[in-house]
């Protein structure tokens, strides 16, 4: 099984929010996840990032493949 940490839509239309999420890479975008471990808002200013790094950590250790946008949040929280 192939792991990744990737996005999911919430939120409204035309009011996006994002779940950061560690899901099978076979489900689709807003399908099944195995764990939430953070939010992301970029509709306020400065964007909102919450991330539990600790899970983060213990999904990367675990051989995890974060998203590009997944792997541009991790960098700005100094994680990855």
């Amino acid at each position: 099984m192939a792991v990744r940490m990737r996005l999911t839509r919430v939120g409204g239309r035309k009011d996006p929010s994002w779940r950061i999420v560690v899901a099978d890479s076979r489900s689709p975008r807003d399908g099944r996840v195995i764990e939430t471990i953070g939010h992301y808002n970029a509709q306020t200013d400065p964007s909102t990032i919450r991330l539990d790094e600790d899970r983060a950590r213990h999904w990367l250790e675990r051989g995890a493949q974060p998203s590009g946008q997944v792997r541009k949040l991790l960098h700005i929280q100094g994680i990855a």
